[in-house]
């Protein structure tokens, strides 16, 4: 019923109103009058009774919808941006494309970006604060974007405001393919690989894409299973309607009350999970997920920041080690090994585009208690055009790999030609 009421409102606001013209000018105070009155006009034309509530539920949802971002707004609205970076009040820069532009957008002071800092933040319902006594922060906006804020005194350029922008374009494997992050075969594999339930970890630097090809893959894991995702800050958009969406929480002001990734790990074990999902592994929850996953729980997506899928199985190693287990390097790396089934690996070319460059099957060599990793499928770089353009191809290993049992367990087949 609210979202229709919502939905009333706001086409009253476009329509009856001159709402988006004046908007960006508005205070807080003033935009709250304007959608209190759209609000009351809505429910007596249609003699619609609302809650206190509900109402106050109203006001706050639209007053976010339509939050005045003052010089930043043209470039939230623009589709070609991928992140909006604002160092202090004077260098904005965005990137589109892949290339990193500064753009002529200037904050007329540090209380100016102060106020459209702390307006992002309020309507992203995140419940969470930055000042003085708290200088840094993470949350999403409704969008799916992230969001990172650092102040002064910890900046000593002002104030620093990122926006990773979430692409609601890239939902289906195809949208992949067309951007021609991977060809067809690979993305044939993956999507075996999400429904025969293989442990994937997807790695790669900050922007490569790792978390989007994650997001888009999950989308394929069937609607009767039972999803837990376990985050840091909200950025997975499941389709699917059993989901359990769990965030960790921060410590507060006295250093009190943080919830940590490993805590909602080990707790979502207790939830009858089908699978779990982990936005990204950085710590000794490292050691939980390979507890997990050799005790059932398969079908595990996790992400490691890493610069190849050697170093990412190396940090895994060290996470674990740091934890305080007592096992010796080699037994670590062992278990590591029979654990996680493939390592998808994301990077950014010069030529601006995403691309999948490894899917690297890890396995223990059986009777000599050796790890490898060997790709299933790589990139192979050729050379950059006149254009800038990166040309290559995706090379594919048909030995087979030692997770291949797994397809045949769950009966799923891949098409002719891929494994001997």
């Amino acid at each position: 019923m609210l979202e229709d009421i919502k939905s009333k409102v706001h086409q009253y606001l476009i329509t009856k109103t001159n709402f988006l013209t004046v908007k960006d000018s508005m205070s807080d105070e003033q935009l709250r009058a304007v959608v209190i009155r759209a609000i009351t006009d809505v429910c007596e034309k249609d003699e619609i009774e609302l809650s206190d509530m509900d109402r106050a539920t109203l006001v706050r949802d639209l007053v976010s919808a339509v939050v005045s971002l003052g010089p930043l707004r043209p470039l939230i609205e623009d589709k070609t941006i991928s992140e909006i970076m604002i160092n202090g009040i004077n260098r904005v820069y965005i990137q589109r494309n892949g290339k990193i532009i500064l753009t002529d957008i200037k904050f007329d002071s540090e209380r100016e970006l102060m106020h459209t800092i702390q307006k992002i933040l309020g309507a992203s319902g995140s419940g969470r604060r930055v000042d003085e006594s708290s200088p840094y922060v993470d949350f999403s906006l409704k969008d799916g974007s992230r969001v990172n804020v650092i102040l002064p005194p910890v900046s000593l350029i002002g104030p620093v405001l990122t926006i990773r922008k979430f692409s609601q374009a890239i939902s289906k494997i195809e949208d992949l393919l067309s951007l021609e992050m991977l060809n067809q075969p690979m993305a044939d594999f993956l999507l075996a690989a999400i429904h025969a339930k293989l442990n994937i970890v997807f790695c790669g630097a900050t922007g490569t894409g790792k978390t989007t090809t994650l997001n888009v893959l999950s989308r394929y894991i069937p609607e009767d299973e039972r999803i837990i995702t376990i985050e840091d800050t909200s950025e997975l958009r499941l389709l699917q309607e059993h989901v359990v969406s769990l965030q960790a929480k921060p410590s507060n002001i006295e250093g009190k009350g943080s919830i940590t990734i490993r805590d909602l790990f080990v707790n979502s074990l207790r939830m009858r999970p089908d699978r779990i999902i982990i936005g990204e592994v950085r710590g000794e929850e490292a050691l939980d997920m390979i507890q997990a996953i050799a005790s059932g729980h398969s079908g595990s997506l996790a992400i490691v920041h890493a610069d190849s899928p050697r170093d990412c199985f190396s940090r895994l190693v060290t996470m674990i080690l740091i934890s305080g287990i007592q096992l010796s390097v080699g037994e670590i790396r062992r278990q590591v090994a029979e654990c996680i089934d493939i390592i998808v690996h994301t990077e950014l070319f010069l030529d601006g585009k995403r691309r999948i460059t490894h899917v690297t099957d890890v396995f223990r060599v059986p009777d000599k208690e050796e790890v490898e990793l060997e790709d299933i499928f790589h990139f192979r770089q050729d050379h950059v055009d006149e254009n800038g353009r990166v040309i290559g191809e995706w090379v594919m290993n048909k030995r087979k790999p030692k997770f291949y049992d797994k397809f045949i367990k769950r009966n799923i087949k891949l098409p002719s030609g891929f494994f001997e």
